[in-house]
């Protein structure tokens, strides 16, 4: 069902969130234990503290999940996911203090299953609704800046300070900040340089189909190697390269560290940008080559003024592919000292501790959420053609 079903319609998604929403509901919300590592006891949503307090967010709950049943009225059912996320961070903010009060000194608290359920089935309506009401690129952008600034307004306010993993980040801020600005330099860096070399031979592959045919099956090979066999063929070839080399251990280059794991990727990045370059320019219609080709354009003007312009959209969706990949993949990084939010998840594996995983985890989903949503509304935006409805 959709917007423009009766006034009384259900929509079956909504049916379907509320039912997993309920057993969510049902689920452990959070967890207490005695220390950072041991396994805490699971404690359900309306036990978390006095049911004066737990009641606004129980309440909140339902009526998000109630309101995303109404099909034909799409405004509403996403005012009803934020109204359900509202009340998931309200259960938080209300039952970690009264679940530490005499807990103990090392006493640790964390959202658990209920939770993370619930804040995936809210999100999801969200983004059906939104699918629905179907808003331009400079609306979604609004909504993403004002759902980052939102949650940014949260954690500033030390309303979530007590919660395990943010315990967790006050005890390693200097070290999250490094570990943030490696993987961005991972994820950018290697996109940027992969766009360097990627564009400019996706441009030769267009033109050129012997190229195109000898380059292309190469970087699909590239492709097809596991992430972990890749970051481990980088380092004996960079090992050997800084031992041998001189002058590239001075500007970083070894067998482990950031070097192989940025190399890595630029390998995984180069298919992506260089096919998709080549089908954008290849999108550019016969007749708007041909029109150009009459006005006397040169190869290069219509390159730069036909094709390029209107194999933008597909270009840029490559760029997203990349990033997102990377962003992902940087994890990995942390296996061979590249550092990046991976150090966290393998400490955090080692230690076996949940919520240093996290701290890993979280923000880099995060971050590659936030890349794809950044890069949809760039692609809207330079779209010059309609795309083909069904």
């Amino acid at each position: 069902m959709n917007a423009k079903g009766s006034a009384g319609a259900l929509s079956a998604p909504g049916i379907l969130f509320a039912v997993l929403g309920l057993a969510a509901m049902l689920a452990p919300f959070m967890t207490l234990a005695a220390n950072r590592i041991v396994a805490g006891d699971a404690i359900v949503a309306w036990r978390l503290a006095e049911p004066g307090v737990t009641l606004p967010g129980l309440l909140s709950l339902a009526a998000g999940l109630a309101l995303g049943l109404l099909a034909a009225w799409p405004r509403i059912r996403m005012a009803g996911a934020a109204l359900g996320l509202a009340g998931l961070f309200w259960l938080l903010m209300a039952g970690t203090p009264h679940l530490l009060a005499g807990a103990g000194e090392y006493a640790r608290v964390s959202p658990a299953a209920g939770f993370w359920c619930l804040l995936a089935v809210f999100i999801l309506l969200m983004s059906d609704a939104l699918g629905n009401l179907a808003p331009g690129p400079l609306a979604r952008a609004a909504l993403l800046i004002a759902a980052l600034a939102a949650l940014t307004l949260v954690l500033w306010s030390g309303a979530l300070s007590d919660l395990s993993i943010m315990q967790e980040y006050a005890g390693r801020k200097p070290a999250f900040i490094d570990a943030f600005v490696r993987h961005l330099g991972l994820a950018f860096g290697s996109l940027a340089i992969a766009g360097v070399i990627g564009f400019p031979l996706g441009i030769l592959c267009h033109r050129r189909a012997q190229l195109r045919g000898a380059i292309l099956p190469v970087l699909s090979f590239l492709q097809t190697i596991p992430s972990l066999a890749m970051f481990g063929l980088m380092i004996p070839i960079l090992g050997w390269v800084g031992q041998t080399v001189p002058g590239a251990q001075s500007i970083g280059i070894a067998g482990i560290g950031f070097a192989p794991a940025f190399l890595a990727l630029v390998f995984y990045s180069l298919l992506p940008v260089v096919g998709n370059t080549v089908a954008g320019l290849a999108a550019a219609p016969p007749v708007a080559i041909e029109a150009a080709r009459g006005m006397g354009m040169t190869q290069r003007q219509r390159l730069l003024r036909v094709e390029l312009p209107l194999g933008l959209p597909v270009i840029l969706t490559g760029v997203r592919i990349v990033l997102v990949q990377n962003i992902g993949l940087a994890v990995i990084a942390g296996l061979i000292g590249g550092g990046g939010f991976g150090t966290f998840v393998f400490q955090g594996l080692n230690q076996t501790a949940t919520d240093l995983i996290l701290l890993g985890a979280l923000p880099t989903v995060m971050l590659a959420l936030v890349a794809a949503i950044a890069m949809d509304i760039l692609v809207d935006l330079v779209r010059t053609t309609p795309e083909a409805t069904a």
